[in-house]
């Protein structure tokens, strides 16, 4: 079976809607897909009712993506076959799209202090009243010319030590965790080799992920060499922790592509080996 367990819609800072998004995994013959969208979850409803619309043969696994903070760094927790339909976790989830909120105005405001007129209001409307992320405020530095590319909006702007960036008043590790729990949830570390930090801290992470309680690492990512899967399977083995596999699809690209490149080795165990 193929699998892609990370993957995003507009309902956080994707492209494609809940329906083009599971059309598209169909038409990549992913049998298992989860939408983690960045802290919320309304994209899984019209996913839900497009594949009954469509009949497709396509599991659709309810996940989230929340972000969190660990000694200054933003970390993503990803939470596979939660219950959607859970009050508390939704309530929590509104909190952090406030938190979000609260953090996109401080960047606009800085991107505006730097030149870049009615830029909130710009971002705002992008994000057609969809929880707003950095990628928004690149694709407006992108879309007026500032930047030639995405990574460049990041690098000059918008990542850590860049000019108008925000640091996150995120929850704890420990608290996603925890909400992913309760929630009935699987919580993964998303892609722990794409935060910026060395192979020591990665470790650090990694160790204190475990003694949060929780469940797997992504392993298999996009864009991705042999030795670097490898070492994260390793690292999973040595922290007694499973293993996950996901695109973090957000747009089409050459880059990347639903369940692309997506495989683990022998000698790991698949965060799916127990689903039913």
């Amino acid at each position: 079976m193929k699998f892609d367990l990370h993957s995003h819609t507009n309902c956080s800072d994707g492209e494609l809607t809940p329906e083009e998004l599971v059309l598209r995994a169909d038409n990549k013959a992913i049998d298992v897909l989860a939408i983690t969208d960045h802290d919320t979850i309304s994209a899984i409803e019209p996913a839900l009712a497009a594949i009954e619309k469509h009949k497709l043969n396509l599991k659709l696994v309810e996940g989230v993506e929340i972000s969190t903070s660990w000694h200054g760094f933003e970390i993503h927790i990803v939470g596979l076959n939660i219950n959607s339909q859970d009050s508390q976790l939704c309530h929590r989830l509104e909190q952090q799209l406030a938190t979000r909120a609260l953090r996109a105005e401080k960047i606009a405001h800085k991107l505006e202090k730097l030149g870049f007129e009615n830029c909130f209001d710009t971002v705002k409307n992008m994000a057609q009243g969809k929880s707003i992320s950095r990628v928004h405020f690149a694709k407006y530095l992108l879309r007026e010319g500032h930047v030639s590319h995405i990574q460049q909006a990041f690098d000059k702007y918008l990542a850590r030590r860049a000019k108008a960036y925000v640091a996150p008043m995120w929850i704890s590790i420990e608290e996603a965790v925890d909400w992913i729990h309760q929630a009935g949830g699987t919580a993964v570390l998303a892609h722990p080799t794409r935060y910026d930090m060395t192979n020591k801290w990665v470790r650090k992470l990694i160790q204190a992920f475990k003694q949060f309680g929780g469940d797997a690492i992504e392993a298999s990512l996009p864009r991705q060499n042999k030795n670097e899967l490898m070492q994260l399977v390793n690292y999973a083995n040595q922290a007694e922790l499973k293993v996950s596999q996901g695109s973090d699809f957000h747009r089409v690209s050459p880059y990347t592509e639903l369940g692309r490149t997506l495989d683990l080795p022998q000698g790991c165990q698949p965060v799916w080996q127990d689903w039913h």
